[in-house]
């Protein structure tokens, strides 16, 4: 009853569909677990935060709260500490019976004939601690791996918002293209009716007038497709995000063409303290203590059984040692597996660095010449709207007419759209390099984690 007694119970817990969809679509920002999680990531002496707008860090701890991503990834560290407990348990005795029989020809002194042995397992040359070992190498490999998780969603974060950010950027500059397009039509269409322009040019720019339109429905729907990729990479509902200001301060001030931080220091810092680095390192660990193991399993357990027989009246007491005997092979095998598996985490491991050192060069280049296309674009936009400036005095001394200001207000706005794209090819290659570096260079002051316990459910503390 004893050892029944300390055995675990199953208990059922049943996952409902309709409820767990339910449950996510009710998922918002105004969770007050959510805002005392934002507000211990901002700043730990504060109980609870309500931002006013909604920023690339606060959405971000949005995400390392919700983001479905962050629990499978702690799952597979708890799985990982169970595997730990798991190697580090002693084998169970086992009890058998040398003997237990009934002679029926035999009345006296006793028909029974009972031998119970209990058996003993001893691992030899450090099974248990190689295994242990190796074990708890993969619990931190998965640790690692969680922290690696946090990253992806913060870059999956920082991704569609800075898409939304572009969208809108963009959408505002063509609603101002298509409201000057309109004004030029209007010119010309009088014109037109005097007598004094083409039915060519006015038909030219009808058809530019519906380009224009046709590119802000285009730019409309990109703006809706990038909100709701943000809404997916936090984790919550599109129409969560309808209550909510989001603020895009990260990267209307990113950079601004400031020198980018030192990279050699940061480069190396990744290539030796990026999550995933050292969760290979840890996974690498892991596979020299398994290879240990199989060297060990060359040299047999023993097993000992001590055992009492009980035969007509006679009390035996005696210990059967038993050991395998390595003739056929000497776990050559395993050792050869084991072996294979140490190269390929150590292959792992330098691809791995070798595709960080590729992607924090590419990154790096790519924002150089991003940075250079936005100076001549913004030279370029310096001219047109010197241009413009000079057109103005034009029409006020009454030296040229409304629509030829428009039309160089048109072309400022072409430039404009042509700085716009600079600008965001600019702040993408700085996401790339963010993401390469593991270190965050829009928000240099957000922290980035993802705590072991589940914070949604975590008990909280008084």
């Amino acid at each position: 009853m004893t050892l029944v007694a300390g055995c675990a119970r199953f208990r059922a817990e049943p996952i409902s569909a309709a409820e767990n969809a339910k449950a996510l679509e009710e998922r918002g920002l105004d969770n007050p677990r959510l805002l005392k999680f934002i507000a211990i990531g901002l700043a730990p002496d504060r109980a609870s935060v309500t931002p006013n707008r909604w920023d690339l860090s606060t959405l971000t701890l949005a995400a390392l709260y919700y983001h479905p991503d962050l629990d499978v990834a702690r799952a597979k560290v708890a799985g990982a500490q169970a595997g730990t407990l798991t190697a580090s348990q002693r084998p169970n005795p086992t009890l058998s019976f040398q003997d237990l029989s009934y002679n029926a020809t035999i009345a006296t002194p006793s028909p029974w004939a009972i031998a119970p042995v209990i058996n003993f397992l001893i691992e030899t040359a450090g099974k248990r601690e190689y295994r242990t070992a190796a074990a708890q190498h993969m619990t931190e490999a998965a640790r690692r791996d969680l922290a690696t998780a946090a990253w992806a969603v913060r870059g999956g974060v920082r991704t569609a918002l800075l898409d939304l950010w572009a969208a809108r950027r963009r959408l505002a500059l063509m609603q101002r293209r298509l409201d000057l397009q309109g004004q030029l039509v209007g010119f010309l269409e009088r014109q037109f009716a005097a007598g004094e322009a083409s039915a060519l040019d006015l038909s030219r720019e009808r058809v530019r007038r519906n380009q224009i339109e046709l590119t802000v429905r285009d730019i409309e729907g990109q703006e809706a497709e990038s909100r709701a990729r943000l809404a997916t990479a936090i984790g919550i509902s599109n129409h969560a995000l309808d209550e909510i200001n989001v603020s895009f301060d990260a990267f209307d001030e990113a950079s601004r063409n400031k020198p980018l931080p030192e990279i050699g220091t940061l480069r190396r810092q990744a290539l030796l303290g990026r999550s995933d680095v050292q969760g290979l390192l840890e996974e690498y660990a892991a596979a020299q203590s398994s290879l240990q193991l199989q060297i060990a399993r060359q040299y047999p357990d023993v097993t000992l059984s001590p055992g009492y027989g009980f035969d007509t009246l006679s009390n035996v007491y005696f210990l059967l040692p038993a050991a395998e005997l390595p003739i056929f092979n000497q776990n050559q095998g395993p050792i050869a597996e084991a072996e294979a598996r140490r190269q390929e985490a150590a292959a792992r491991f330098t691809a791995l660095q070798a595709q960080i050192i590729g992607s924090i060069d590419s990154a790096v280049a790519s924002y150089g010449a991003a940075v250079k296309t936005v100076t001549t674009a913004s030279s370029l936009l310096a001219g047109e709207q010197s241009r413009e400036s000079r057109m103005s005095r034009s029409l006020q001394s009454g030296e040229t007419d409304r629509p030829a200001l428009v039309t160089v207000r048109l072309e400022r706005i072409t430039a404009e759209l042509s700085r716009l794209d600079a600008v965001i090819q600019q702040r993408q290659a700085l996401g790339r390099l963010e993401d390469a570096l593991q270190h965050p260079l829009f928000d240099p002051a957000s922290k980035i984690f993802a705590p072991e316990t589940n914070p949604r459910t975590a008990p909280e503390s008084s």
